[in-house]
């Protein structure tokens, strides 16, 4: 374990770039965007559904 930690430190201080601000500001842009995207399809989807069952269980009932 304590090798693979070492491995991982060097692997982070010698191999890994970061990237610049203006890559990183226009990432979070478009990170932000496809989450609301999705966010909004999954509330869609689940009123969708939420109509479909109130309105089969009402058949049912009445």
């Amino acid at each position: 374990m304590i090798t693979y930690i070492k491995e991982s430190y060097e692997e982070l201080r010698n191999h890994v770039t970061l990237p610049t601000r203006a890559e990183a500001s226009n990432l979070m842009v478009i990170v932000a965007v496809f989450s609301i995207l999705f966010a909004l399809a999954t509330w869609g989807v689940d009123s969708l559904f939420a109509e479909v069952i109130q309105v089969y269980f009402n058949a049912l009932i009445g």
